[in-house]
């Protein structure tokens, strides 16, 4: 028995060694040390594998000690730009909520890879932007933004080929060119101030799949005697709305994607999201992901609209009573069909013409639109396409004349003519830039002010202007800022003096304008040497008369500067009906909110009193003979400043007015006024 125990030991000490030896080594893993902000597993992503990004937030950080629910922004970066972003910054998708660790600590995998869960198709990615917020968007992980870069070994960035020169096909031009129900060619200009060019062109859109490629698809064609680039698409349906950018750029340089300045629609994916579908109901859906920036939209075959009334006549200039209305603060829609239901107020009251403030596409959705960076697309902040014309059809039903306030003087940094050439250093034009000044030359300068003795400013004003008459049928136009249409040097004690070549500019438009309707009004707001305004009018253009500044003299109730004279051309070298007169403007302080501040007795105190007092106003401006304009609710006495809410500012809509008595007396004073004009005309004959 001894001896089996002997044996059964050793049998023991065997199998224990052999046991030893064919078993690997235990080995503990080292815990992955989580350092403060952003911590990456793997070290090196790749964007085909999975990702995890960790994030402890430091001492210093906004999230340190939060307690709630806490998630991601990213977003792949490309040419400068965040793209392929999963979510607006206030919207939480569950995808990209982080799981809290620990406290302070929380995670996100992005899987199965960073590309799958980005869902960015062929785009390269080479390096991703995150920012880590708490669910309400208050508190950042960091002040600082988060960038690190991926090896992408699947899509390399793009490399555009050589240049295909070919010849503009006939009869196009540059924009959006419609050669049959299913063939399109788009012409973009390119060539700078010292006849240099980008290295190359490409379209991405909605019918390639925003996709750049070397291919007829994509690539351009170059021009170099017309300074275009071109390309003809085929094969599209007529029925559909397709979404496009043109992308251009230098080998080695600066890349832009930018929309074409003709476009007749464009998509903003800044502010088209907060115009409701009671305004613009037919939107088209931005391509998120795809792409950034303003895109433009072409339809082969447009919505037509039937006109009821084909052939309006414009009212004569002798009784022309102007109405200036701007959409947002008319109604509380704010918009055309706001509008739409007042027209027949308009009618009774007695105006013959309204004069819309600037309705061309401009930055944002609330503003008096002299921002405007898309002449050829009307803002779908007030409406369609299809309801702006019907509100000049339906003001031609009531023989109200449609006059549209256009900006030339200047436009946003979002116009393709400024994108093209820009100084991002400096955040202005670019010395190189063909279509505008580095820095205006007058002392007005608003936005990016254009070179109206170039060539090619001139050409797009005058093909805008043909446009808007043939397209839209409107029946004149009231020119912002005409004094600024000068290439020379002033001050404000200079800007105003005899300039023969601005002269020369306006006459040019003029023409253009007169070309298509013989008929049309030409308005500017010109405030120049008498000289140069009597020239302009003998030519057959209206200048503003600003009388505002007398006839609230005379609304607070003080003799001194109240002299009315003014209001009549014949007080001056001028031709008759060359004067459109005013009493407000929107650039003019409310008669009735000057006599709450500043009315001399019971001016200040009595409501019947003030309404009196402007009735008297009045009487006389509307039996002065010539054009004249009134500021949209003047005929109520509105009395709201014009620095409430800031000077362009919404201001409050105040059709309740007509309800207090006394204000309808002043209403139906005006009423009665301007309707005497219009039954009696030979009696204001100038």
């Amino acid at each position: 028995m001894k001896n089996f125990y002997k044996i059964l030991v050793l049998f023991l000490l065997i199998l224990i060694s052999c046991s030893k030896d064919d078993a690997p080594p235990i080995i503990e893993p080292p815990e992955t040390e989580i350092k403060d902000g952003f911590n990456l597993i793997p070290t090196n992503p790749d964007a085909d594998k999975e990702l995890t990004i960790i994030f402890k937030a430091p001492k210093t950080s906004a999230l340190y000690g939060y307690r709630g629910d806490v998630y991601i922004h990213p977003g792949i970066i490309s040419e400068g730009e965040w793209m392929y972003v999963p979510a607006e910054w206030d919207q939480n998708l569950e995808k990209c909520k982080m799981e809290l660790v620990e406290p302070n600590v929380w995670k996100i995998t992005f899987k199965p890879s960073i590309r799958e869960w980005f869902n960015s198709g062929q785009t390269p990615v080479n390096q991703i932007g995150i920012v880590i917020r708490s669910a309400d968007g208050t508190k950042k992980g960091l002040v600082n933004d988060y960038f690190f870069t991926v090896t992408d070994s699947k899509y390399k960035s793009f490399e555009p080929a050589a240049i295909k020169y070919a010849p503009l096909p006939t009869n196009v031009q540059e924009g959006i060119n419609i050669i049959n129900n299913s063939t399109v060619t788009l012409v973009i200009y390119d060539k700078d101030k010292n006849g240099n060019r980008k290295d190359f062109a490409h379209v991405v859109g909605d019918f390639n799949n925003w996709t750049l490629s070397n291919d007829d698809q994509s690539q351009m064609s170059r021009d170099e005697d017309k300074g275009c680039w071109w390309i003809t698409l085929s094969n599209l349906d007529a029925t559909k709305e397709y979404a496009f950018q043109y992308y251009l750029g230098t080998k080695g340089g600066d890349i832009i994607r930018v929309a074409d300045a003709y476009s007749r629609k464009i998509l903003d994916p800044i502010n088209d999201p907060y115009i409701p579908s009671s305004t613009y109901s037919d939107n088209k859906t931005y391509p998120d992901g795809r792409t950034s920036g303003i895109v433009s939209v072409f339809k082969i075959q447009p919505d037509n609209y039937s006109w009821q009334v084909s052939n309006f006549t414009p009212p004569a200039v002798d009784n022309l009573v102007i109405y200036e209305m701007l959409l947002r603060d008319f109604t509380a829609s704010s918009d055309i069909n706001g509008a739409l239901q007042k027209l027949d107020y308009l009618q009774s009251l007695g105006v013959t013409a309204i004069e819309l403030m600037p309705v061309q596409e401009f930055d944002g959705n609330d503003s008096w639109g002299y921002n405007p960076c898309f002449y050829f697309a009307m803002d779908k902040a007030y409406g369609t396409d299809q309801m702006y014309k019907q509100f000049i059809d339906e003001c031609h039903k009531r023989g109200m004349a449609v006059i549209l306030d256009v900006v030339y003087n200047h436009a946003t940094g979002n116009s393709p003519f400024a994108k093209m050439w820009w100084d991002s250093a400096n955040n202005r034009p670019a010395a190189n830039n063909p279509y505008f000044n580095i820095t205006a030359p007058h002392p007005y300068s608003v936005f990016n002010d254009f070179n109206h003795e170039s060539p090619l400013v001139r050409k797009f004003v005058k093909r805008n202007l043909q446009f808007l008459l043939t397209e839209y049928k409107f029946d004149g136009f009231r020119f912002d800022l005409s004094k600024g249409f000068t290439q020379k040097s002033s001050t404000e004690a200079t800007a105003a003096n005899y300039d023969a070549s601005r002269i020369a500019i306006l006459k040019d438009y003029q023409s253009a304008i007169k070309e298509v309707k013989p008929n049309a009004y030409v308005i500017l707001e010109h405030f120049c040497d008498d000289r140069e305004e009597t020239e302009l009018s003998n030519a057959g253009m209206m200048v503003w008369r600003n009388v505002n500044w007398n006839y609230c003299q005379s609304a607070m109730g003080y003799l001194e500067n109240s002299d009315f004279s003014g209001t009549y051309y014949s007080t001056s070298s001028r031709p008759a009906n060359s004067l459109v007169s005013y009493m407000e403007s929107h650039d003019e302080e409310r008669a009735a909110y000057k006599q709450i501040m500043w009315g001399n007795g019971i001016l200040k105190t009595d409501l019947g009193a003030r309404m009196s007092q402007l009735s008297t106003n009045a009487a006389f401006f509307f039996t002065v003979p010539g054009p004249k304009m009134i500021w949209q609710f003047g005929e109520m006495g509105y009395d709201i400043s014009i620095d409430y809410n800031g000077r362009t500012g919404k201001k409050p809509v105040k059709w309740e007015y007509l309800d207090v008595p006394q204000r309808k007396e002043l209403h139906d004073t005006y009423a009665k006024l301007m309707v005497f004009r219009n039954d009696y005309p030979v009696l204001f004959y100038s």
